[in-house]
């Protein structure tokens, strides 16, 4: 683990160590004492210089795979530590804001395992790669051949440009209103299309909320009326029995008990003995006589009404048809009928609230029209200080009568017709290295050298306007050489006086204003092949920049002439 220090004036990468990445062993990049400046890698193509800007890119939350551990090892890891300047509100902000802020220290790790799985950390918390992304975004810039692309597709010409103007509050305030517009106008449309049947829905609520009223269904009626219909069928039978039981009660056996009841009463004076049983008897008289009582009242309650029967039919049936439309039970069907009351009364506000929806609509619009022309206004002010930026910047690029344009056009439409949510504005970058030649869309025209000298320059631009205090270069100098690798190569070291620089470059020009200058190369060891990378010192240096120039077996003059770059490079800085 890294060791962690006070306080910084820079937010910068101190230190990078790989294990098992690739060819890479382990490799340690330490940059500590350099807090601003260039700092340099070269070796031979294919030596491994793109595995460590990878695992960078890594660290940045890039997509990794099983297939970059290092055969024979369980797992891959990349580890950086960076010092964060304590004036950096937007980093720190968000490292705050989860909990992961830990002095002015920032440390970030992620493992690739050879199962496939990966985890990243920041300060030793785990984080997802999106979080990662968002983080590092704050931390280093990375410029490579796949940035030369993006500055070839006119689609991400915007974000350059309000990223210049330092337009992201203004643009993210108009994102917040064009949500809220696009929320607006899908609770308008569904409100519409609910008024354009309306009528019909109306109509059918009120013929099936009409149905039931009509029939007046009760809670558990159905039930009631079947246990009245089982009875009415069973009537005769009830009579039957239930009048043949009365008959015997009030006849031979309620006599028989009257005069045994007596007897025994009779019998109880001679033997009082008895008297339990004569009171027992008494008491199954008067038993029987509640009994032959009941008997009576439930005779009397038996429906024997044929005509009721029917009704009780009907009534069944006509419920039934509700329970068949509405729901399975009366419950059901009553609670239907209640929402359909409330839906009927939705309906009768719906006009209302359309014109509420239609007026919160016209308020967000006009809102969103006004920010959008401010956004606007200040785009076309920050594409003047670009043109002309990016200009001076191209003309120490050996562009010296180079015209960049900002073409902003906008829907020829009315009000929101054509709005995104990035404004109303189509930016697109036009260039001309040439005079007299009217300047054209980038992918039209640019050669792969031009594209890198733009792409450096726009860098540049940014590099002044954000809180980004490294930027690496990947093979900047792809497709440029002569007087044009001279101007890039200064352009990096003009950068490099207030930035930290990492540059992956084949250039000596380039190489030659270093002040940090690492070889990467590939050594083979017990029959196994590794990347190692080793700073140099200035004789290494200049046999290093000797064989850039005239390959492995460089002449005293290419020597001399590597040692006389490194001088010149070292005098202009000074001067």
């Amino acid at each position: 683990m890294f060791s962690r220090p006070f306080c910084h004036e820079r937010t910068m990468l101190q230190e990078l160590r790989v294990h098992n990445l690739a060819l890479i062993d382990a490799l340690h990049l330490d940059l500590s004492a350099q807090k601003t400046g260039l700092i340099v890698l070269t070796g031979e193509t294919g030596a491994g210089k793109s595995i460590i800007l990878q695992a960078i890119n890594l660290l940045t939350g890039g997509r990794g795979t099983a297939s970059w551990v290092r055969s024979d090892c369980d797992q891959a890891g990349i580890e950086a530590i960076f010092a964060i300047r304590p004036d950096h509100a937007e980093l720190n902000t968000l490292l705050s804001e989860q909990a992961l802020k830990e002095g002015t220290t920032c440390i970030v790790r992620r493992i690739l395992t050879r199962e496939g799985r990966s985890k990243v950390y920041v300060n030793d918390q785990p984080v997802t790669t999106r979080l990662a992304g968002e983080l590092t975004a704050g931390l280093i810039n990375i410029a490579s051949q796949h940035d030369h692309q993006q500055l070839l597709n006119s689609r991400n010409h915007l974000d350059y440009l309000d990223a210049y103007g330092e337009l992201r509050g203004l643009r993210q305030q108009f994102w917040r209103l064009f949500q809220r517009w696009q929320q607006a106008s899908s609770e308008l449309r569904q409100l519409q299309e609910k008024e354009q049947d309306k009528e019909q829905q109306r109509d059918f609520l009120r013929f099936q909320l009409e149905e039931i009223r009509k029939c007046k269904p009760l809670a558990g009626e159905d039930e009631q009326l079947r246990r009245e219909r089982e009875q009415l069928k069973a009537s005769d039978a009830l009579l039957r029995l239930i009048g043949d039981s009365s008959r015997l009660l009030s006849g031979r056996v309620t006599d028989a008990l009257v005069e045994g009841r007596k007897n025994l009463e009779q019998a109880a004076t001679l033997d009082p003995a008895l008297a339990p049983l004569a009171e027992r008897m008494g008491s199954a008289g008067f038993e029987l006589e509640d009994l032959a009582a009941a008997l009576e009242k439930y005779l009397d309650q038996i429906p024997v009404e044929p005509a009721r029967l029917e009704q009780i039919s009907g009534r069944l049936a006509e419920l039934k048809q509700l329970q068949r439309k509405y729901g399975p039970t009366l419950e059901e069907v009553i609670a239907f009928a209640e929402r359909a009351e409330t839906r009927l009364a939705l309906l009768e506000s719906l006009d209302e609230e359309i014109v509420q929806a239609e007026l919160r609509l016209e308020e967000i619009s006009t809102e969103a029209l006004l920010r959008a022309t401010e956004l606007t206004q200040a785009r076309r002010e920050a594409a003047k200080k670009l043109e002309a930026g990016m200009e001076r910047e191209l003309a120490s690029l050996s562009f010296p009568q180079a015209v960049f344009r900002v073409a902003i056009t906008a829907p020829g439409g009315l009000g929101m017709d054509g709005i995104h949510s990035t404004g109303r504005d189509n930016v697109e970058f036009l260039f001309s290295a040439n005079p007299g030649e009217p300047p054209k869309p980038l992918a039209k025209i640019v050669s792969g050298g031009e594209l890198s000298r733009l792409m450096l320059a726009m860098k540049c631009l940014l590099a002044r306007r954000d809180q980004v205090d490294t930027v690496i270069f990947d093979e900047v100098d792809a497709g440029i050489g002569g007087q044009a690798a001279e101007s890039v190569a200064e352009k990096i070291g003009e950068l490099a006086g207030h930035h930290q620089v990492l540059c992956i470059t084949h250039l000596p020009q380039i190489a030659a204003w270093a002040d940090l200058h690492f070889k990467v190369e590939k050594q083979v060891e017990n029959g196994r092949t590794r990347t190692v990378i080793n700073l140099l010192a200035k004789e290494e240096r200049i046999g290093e920049l000797a064989r850039m120039l005239g390959g492995e077996h460089p002449t005293a003059q290419t020597l001399a002439f590597a040692g006389e770059l490194i001088e010149r490079r070292s005098a202009r800085r000074s001067a």
